[in-house]
């Protein structure tokens, strides 16, 4: 048996590198060939529309394309020094951060309580999920029923604490039905991405957890919080592109094309520059502030951030 040994690690090793080979493509072009839909895809719908943005920022053109002139950063000066696009970016920074904390925290205290059920567990994981397959605009006419000024229950229950929403009219009562909306849709992912992390948790880690502390809120912040940490932070990442982009259509549903001196974020402000003040220069030039933006906050969150995120 001792003397086989050499010789059966031998025909291993002849059976791994056969099969390494296998996996070898016949010509050099294949591996390219496979991966040119994908680099279309991307160079045709981002990389494309991404230098045509920067091209255009330092353009004043005409709306129906007769002409352009060059104008140089006039258009990033414009739009830094405008009074309107500070307190848009006021709104967005204030509405990511909201729509972030309360969708991850609402959540987590979801999945938390549904990893602990024992009967019905799959029915009430299956209500949780429904909303994930609700469209943004969807989302935004559910939030108008809602917030409705005669029927919407939200208004009805809030009028009997001596508020008065005022959906469209009052800029503040608009915000949080637009946080609102943003928050109840984007809470099924977090709830199917952290019930998966926390089900992935080892029984043994939580029986022992459960021995050396007694107390269940702290054994979730020293055991069970930070073995989802690598979750959070996808989550986080994933969030904040959300509240940032993905909430367009609820916002356009909610002020109904009629934004007046409601609140809008940033990227539904290049829309409304862009296609409806038919100011293509100006919008092109939010874009191009917007993408290096969005550039900045990701190297912080993985340069500063992921740096405190342990991965088991």
């Amino acid at each position: 048996m001792w003397r086989a040994c050499p010789g059966n690690r031998k025909a291993r090793h002849v059976v791994r590198g056969e099969a390494m080979k296998k996996v070898q493509f016949n010509t050099p072009a294949v591996p390219y060939l496979l991966l040119f839909p994908q680099l279309a895809i991307v160079a045709v719908f981002f990389l494309w529309p991404a230098a045509e943005a920067v091209r255009s920022s330092f353009y004043l053109e005409d709306p129906f394309g007769f002409g352009s002139t060059f104008v140089g950063f006039d258009n990033f000066v414009d739009t830094v020094t405008s009074t309107n696009y500070g307190r848009v970016a006021r709104f967005t920074g204030v509405f990511t951060f909201l729509v972030t904390i309360l969708s991850l925290g609402a959540a987590l205290l979801l999945a938390v309580k549904a990893d602990k059920v024992l009967r019905g567990a799959s029915s009430y994981k299956t209500l949780l999920m429904w909303v994930y397959a609700v469209a943004p605009p969807v989302a935004g006419l559910i939030g108008i029923l809602l917030f409705d000024q005669h029927v919407g229950p939200i208004v009805k229950f809030v009028a009997l604490l001596g508020w008065h929403l005022q959906i469209g009219v009052d800029y503040y009562d608009t915000a949080f039905a637009m946080i609102v909306a943003s928050v109840w849709k984007q809470i099924p992912v977090n709830f199917i991405f952290f019930l998966s992390g926390l089900q992935s948790i080892s029984k043994s880690v939580q029986e022992a957890a459960s021995i050396d502390c007694r107390s269940g809120f702290r054994r979730f912040w020293t055991v069970t919080f930070p073995l989802l940490a690598p979750t959070g932070f996808f989550l986080l990442i994933i969030n904040i592109t959300y509240a940032m982009f993905d909430t367009f259509g609820i916002i356009d549903v909610v002020l109904k094309t009629e934004p007046g001196n409601n609140p809008v974020t940033l990227v539904y402000k290049v829309y409304l520059d862009g296609f409806r003040g038919n100011d293509l220069g100006g919008s092109s030039a939010q874009s191009v502030l917007l993408m290096i933006v969005v550039f900045i906050l990701t190297i912080i969150q993985f340069r500063l951030i992921e740096r405190r995120v342990h991965y088991t």
